[in-house]
């Protein structure tokens, strides 16, 4: 079972995502709505990033994200920044720390006021489990 909203489309769903990888833990497991595969950043590299392309510049106002449910707890530290060109990018939720637990399907969300963006850009800082950013799921809802 998974936490996500059911309000809002999903703007990221099987968009054009972009990042450092392992191989075989691409960018686009992310946004592909199987919540078994993953990206994973490349290793020990921390600042890593992970930018989705909505398509055309929409309004947003959630970012959801899980990592594979079974998963054990961690803690990944990341930032929220949105682009209308792809090249500058604009703070829309600052670094903060956000905690994936089993209990709750690993999913987390971080809603805000309402923003006009194309490229929705996750800057990953730390992750308590390993030495990668990580995440399985993707959502960024849209009106």
């Amino acid at each position: 079972m998974q936490a996500f909203s059911a309000a809002g489309k999903n703007a990221a769903l099987g968009r054009p995502v972009r990042g450092s990888a392992q191989p075989g833990y691409g960018t686009a497991n992310t946004v592909g709505g199987n919540p078994s595969t993953y990206w994973e950043s490349t290793n020990n590299a921390f600042p890593q990033s992970l930018t989705v392309d909505l398509g055309a510049t929409c309004r947003i106002y959630q970012v959801e994200m899980a990592i594979p449910p079974s998963w054990g707890a961690r803690t990944q530290t990341l930032s929220v920044e949105g682009s209308t060109d792809g090249v500058t990018y604009r703070p829309i939720v600052g670094s903060r720390a956000y905690a994936f637990n089993p209990a709750s399907g690993n999913a987390v969300s971080t809603s805000f006021n309402m923003v006009a963006v194309r490229y929705v850009r996750l800057v990953f800082t730390a992750n308590t489990a390993w030495a990668a950013g990580q995440l399985s799921e993707l959502r960024v809802l849209a009106s």
